[in-house]
């Protein structure tokens, strides 16, 4: 460890590991997602027998990414209000110290780190926030994808019971309504929010990397080793 400097501890390893497996179930969701709406590759197999389920497969894995989306978005939900690690939830309140922090972190991005009057060392306001939009862009995401699964249910059957179709129904018809009145509005909302959050991940490695750089505390380490290194106080 480099003089001056002390280890401070930012992510478990579930909260690393979890980050990482949303991480590839995102990629695989947009690369499926985006062939679902619009066939853009075929398989390398040429036969018609095989081709034709090309189209299944990708329906397959977003199906199954969707899913752990889902579990993950549960489990984070639960840890918001209840982990004994950090309580995010305690950063996203509008309280008079959150909000000074939250500008105090933006005016340190956009001053290039020319301000900072604020503790680098846990997990700020400006960050929690950044992140609370992707749950909630995530959440969207969840609500009109499993609307959009259960219109192909037509007959109201599935091959686990009628009660499936019908708790989705009673869980998302209502995004039909949010979104304009039409499936196809879903549709749309649910493919516009995927560029939202391909731009919420954009920025996001690009602030990590950004705080690497400027701050000089390995903060780009921490979804790797779960920690960071900031400056002793003198």
């Amino acid at each position: 460890m480099k003089a001056g400097y002390k280890r401070v501890k930012r992510m478990t390893l579930f909260m690393r590991i979890n980050h990482w497996v949303v991480a590839i179930c995102m990629v695989a969701a947009v690369i499926t997602g985006l062939y679902i709406g619009h066939p853009y590759y075929q398989t390398l197999i040429a036969e018609p027998a095989v081709d034709k389920y090309v189209m299944a497969w990708n329906r397959w894995v977003h199906l199954i990414a969707a899913i752990i989306f889902d579990v993950s978005s549960v489990v984070i939900a639960y840890l918001y209000f209840f982990s004994r690690f950090e309580k995010p939830i305690l950063k996203v309140i509008p309280t008079p110290k959150n909000i000074k922090e939250f500008f105090a972190v933006f005016i340190n991005l956009i001053t290039f780190n020319r301000v900072k009057k604020f503790d680098s060392s846990h997990a700020d306001s400006f960050n929690t926030v950044y992140f609370l939009i992707f749950h909630l862009l995530l959440a969207w995401m969840l609500f009109t994808g499993l609307q959009l699964y259960v219109q192909g249910l037509e007959s109201g059957h599935s091959s686990i019971g009628d009660w499936w179709p019908a708790v989705l129904h009673l869980a998302t018809d209502w995004t039909v309504g949010v979104t304009g009145g039409t499936y196809m509005d879903v549709r749309i909302s649910h493919h516009m929010t995927m560029y939202f959050l391909i731009a919420w991940v954009m920025f996001h490695i690009y602030y990590q990397v950004w705080r690497n750089i400027y701050w000089q505390e390995g903060d780009i380490a921490i979804v790797f080793g779960g920690s960071k290194f900031v400056k002793e106080k003198e």
